[in-house]
């Protein structure tokens, strides 16, 4: 049996190579497949994304070749969240092969908009710095290095426009697989927009804390895999014995 692949989509101004460190951690029946965005790592001189639409599209034409050969599931991390969400809805739209599972981590119930919700892209040169900073996740070393900044916040601001301007906000699509909510204790997320995803699957919502703040995935990644492999392996264990059953009679 072919391995179950985990689709892996990244945060605002993050690459594929923040999950390599997973693969130590997840089961060697769960092939890890970071997928790697435009405007970054391997694929940092292609152009950014002009909305959330096109984002889309890139992915579905990434995995959809992937996916008619066994089981899958999608991680997405923050703003990968939000990717996974709306590219579910996508592939259920041109009736492909579904996700088994998917994992939303650090991210909100797409339905539940915030008053007070920072609209980061909108921000000042100055006071945008300072807050990403405040977010964590990006060393305060590298704001030491004009070069890299001139590369990496524009990149930054643009993700944070996609992810702030969803033309989707508010709508709910019920997914038909269970799903999984990560959050950490720490991070700007209320427990109406963690239990808020329950309205979005038709089958089981478990959610998981994990100490830290928004950017938990990079402390708690033998946790994170864990759980990961013990959704993922049951799903796979679930359909062994559907076969064994459907072969027998």
């Amino acid at each position: 049996m072919s391995k179950f692949k985990l689709f892996c989509l990244p945060y605002a101004g993050g690459s594929a190579v923040i999950f390599n460190k997973w693969k130590q951690y997840l089961s060697t029946d769960i092939e890890l497949v970071p997928i790697e965005l435009a405007g970054r790592g391997k694929r940092i001189h292609e152009s950014f994304y002009v909305d959330l639409p096109e984002v889309i599209e890139d992915v579905f034409g990434i995995i959809s070749k992937m996916i008619n050969g066994g089981s899958y599931a999608l991680y997405g991390h923050s703003m990968g969240g939000l990717i996974s969400y709306q590219l579910y809805i996508e592939l259920r739209k041109r009736k492909c092969k579904l996700p088994e599972h998917v994992f939303f981590s650090g991210r909100g119930a797409p339905h539940i908009e915030r008053p007070d919700e920072k609209k980061y892209h909108l921000l000042e040169e100055s006071e945008f710095k300072k807050q990403v900073l405040e977010l964590g996740g990006t060393p305060p070393a590298f704001f030491e290095y004009p070069e890299l900044l001139e590369i990496f916040l524009p990149l930054l601001r643009n993700d944070f426009k996609l992810a702030e301007t969803d033309t989707h906000h508010g709508e709910i699509h019920p997914l038909d697989c269970n799903i999984s909510v990560f959050y950490g204790e720490d991070e700007d997320l209320t427990i109406e927009q963690c239990e808020g995803w329950n309205m979005h699957t038709n089958k089981m919502c478990n959610l998981y804390s994990f100490r830290g703040g928004h950017f938990f995935l990079h402390d708690e990644i033998e946790q994170i895999a864990r759980i990961v492999n013990e959704n993922l392996l049951t799903n796979l264990w679930c359909q062994q014995e559907t076969q064994k059953i459907e072969t027998h009679f």
